[in-house]
């Protein structure tokens, strides 16, 4: 016999704001989030001070898996490269899957406007970290100059993202060979 565990009000909530955020966007009213969750919104602001916290908390909770479906292994043997290249090959597959809105880290920091909004914090620091990993393979492979090369490769990224994200264009064919523009501009091996 199995037990099943039910999600605890705060997974469902954090669940939910994911879910509608993402496809919604973020001005999405408290009562939907309850709705959707299954929660009152008392009880919500009794484990969040704010849906503003709650978005926060629901984008840190995805970082991790977003990481994961874009970067390779810490110990993949490929050249820098082609370690780049990995995340944009990442990138086209999922823009091709249904429901694809776009990177939801962009999305949040475009909608929000405020960098002081937590949500909006932890969408810049986990694209922090992608920019960082461009950063930290440009140098790795040689690139000419390693902070301008990240810079372009996150311009690439977001702008590919945003442009599939709202249906106005299809990555296939066009988003890797734009990279490789770049790392053959940077002399990156």
């Amino acid at each position: 016999m199995t037990t099943e565990v039910k999600a605890t009000p705060r997974e469902r909530l954090l669940e939910a704001a994911a879910t509608l955020a993402y496809r919604e966007g973020v001005s999405i009213g408290v009562d939907a989030l309850c709705k959707a969750a299954g929660v009152s919104k008392r009880s919500m602001y009794k484990l969040f001070e704010s849906k503003g916290e709650l978005l926060a908390a629901s984008l840190e909770r995805l970082a991790a898996s977003y990481a994961v479906c874009l970067l390779p292994e810490a110990d993949d043997r490929r050249s820098a490269r082609e370690r780049v290249l990995h995340v944009f090959e990442q990138l086209e597959s999922r823009a091709g899957a249904p429901g694809f809105q776009g990177c939801a880290y962009l999305a949040v920091q475009i909608e929000l406007k405020d960098q002081s909004h937590p949500a909006s914090r932890v969408a810049r620091r986990v694209k922090g970290h992608l920019k960082a990993f461009f950063r930290a393979e440009a140098e790795r492979g040689g690139a000419s100059d390693p902070d301008l090369l990240a810079r372009q490769l996150m311009l690439v990224f977001d702008g590919a993202s945003a442009r599939a994200g709202i249906g106005a264009e299809t990555l296939a064919g066009l988003i890797a060979p734009t990279a490789v523009t770049l790392l053959d501009a940077a002399d990156m091996r």
